[in-house]
Parts: C-alpha cells; structure tokens; sequence
C-alpha cells in the first residue's frame, strides 16, 4: 500500500531582488535622481515535489542551488513568489542553528525557547528537558550562556531539541555533518527511531555518500531548478560525474 503524501510542492519558485549597487544614499536620490539598480535572482524556479510519509529524501547540489531555501519554504519560514507548498502534519526543523536561540541565555534556557518556536509548552519542555542535556552531552555547558559554546556544541544541543519533538516531519540542513564519530552515531540511532514510528524526512548534505547510503531518494538541485530525482546511487553518480567535468 503506497503511503500518503507528507510534503507537497507545486511549482513553487522563490525569487529575490539584490541591489547592483549598494552605495545610493538618501542625498544622491533626492539631489542627483539616482536610483538603486537591483537585479531579480531565482532561488527556486518551478519546483514541483512529493515527499511521501516516512520517506527519507536527501537533497543535494552546489552552494547557492537552493537547498537551504528549499528547505525554509517547507517550513513555511519563507513564503513562495509563486506555486503551493502542502504540509500534511507537524514540522521539526535544524536549518538555522542559531534560529531560536538567543546567544546569552544558557543552554537549558534557550531548550525552552527553541521549544516555544516548535509550538511547545514549557511543561511539554520540562518533560524533555534531561533527556536532552544528557543526548547533547555537553556537560557543565548546558547552563553557560550559549554565546560560550563551540558551533559543534551548538548543533548538539541544536539537535538534541529538534529530535525530542515528537513531529512527523524533520528537515535538516547540514546539521549531521557536524560533530564526533559517536555523536554522529548518536543522530543516526535517533533517526532510525524516528523512521521506525513514520517521521518523514528531507535531508540537506554536501556529503553525497552518506545520503546515498541512508536515502530512498535523492533530489539534485541546480540553479534553483530540479536536475534529477530518484534512485540514490544513480542521482549520485551523475552529480559527481558533473562535479568533475566542471
């Protein structure tokens, strides 16, 4: 029986307007007539996706393909210019690591924080609250204000909190890259408690080998546009081989 579908993007594109020339001020628009220049850059364009509950789906493609805003559409952090983004179920997040957190509360206190942006209580947090300090194994840290914290130790606490939600969908920019070899681990084994209850996934990496290996699917972006998707080990291969030919 095909499960339903958790993520559904169609046509979606995202577009921004950067300025050409960032040095115009109020005196040369008034006095001379001058006017920034800006030109319209397409981050996404005409994505069209289904992601299947309990599907893992790794997205991969250059710096500045659109992955990471990708991922913020499905969110719903960033508003498309055009097309429909449909969630069906409750979404956890580990895109923005410091999104959520403020760099001087403690680590426990930015664990209720971060939870209050997941839609969480802070009674549902205080529930949780041991079981992440001890997954995030940051020791006497986690009451240090979080501005001491090293970027490893931040996305430990990062995910410690995203994974004590109990969503049905989690999206992940970069965020397992990141750490020890345990630590590493450790994600892993959450992950497939995840899996294992039905948690969708999408799945940002440049280390396309690991998402071969764990992915029912892989999404190439280039250029905001979908290159191919599908079967890992075949999507894999012709981004690396287009990775070596450019």
């Amino acid at each position: 029986m095909t499960s339903p579908i958790a993520l559904e993007l169609d046509s979606v594109s995202v577009r921004y307007r950067i300025a050409l020339d960032s040095g115009v001020t109020l005196k040369e628009s008034i006095v001379r007539g001058r006017r920034r220049e800006y030109v319209e850059h397409v981050a996404l364009d005409a994505v069209t996706l289904s992601v299947r509950q309990g599907e893992m789906l790794g997205v991969i493609g250059r710096n500045g393909a659109g992955k990471t805003t990708l991922l913020n559409v499905m969110a719903r952090v960033l508003p498309p210019r055009s097309g429909r983004l449909r969630i069906r179920g409750s979404v956890s997040t580990i895109i923005d690591l410091l999104g959520g957190f403020h760099p001087e509360l403690t680590g426990r206190e930015n664990v209720y924080l971060r939870g209050a942006f997941l839609g969480m209580s802070r009674a549902q947090m205080q529930q949780r609250v041991d079981a992440i300090a001890s997954f995030a194994a940051i020791g006497q840290f986690f009451d240090a204000p979080l501005r001491t914290y090293s970027a490893g130790m931040i996305v430990r606490l990062a995910f410690a909190v995203a994974a004590s939600v109990d969503a049905e969908i989690l999206l992940i920019d970069e965020a397992l890259a990141v750490g020890d070899a345990e630590f590493q681990a450790k994600c892993a084994a959450r992950m497939s408690e995840h899996r294992a209850r039905g948690v969708t996934f999408v799945i940002v990496s440049h280390d396309v080998l690991r998402l071969q290996a764990v992915c029912d699917r892989i999404l190439w972006l280039d250029q905001g546009t979908v290159r191919a998707l599908g079967n890992p080990s075949e999507v894999a291969a012709l981004y690396l081989a287009a990775q070596q030919t450019t």
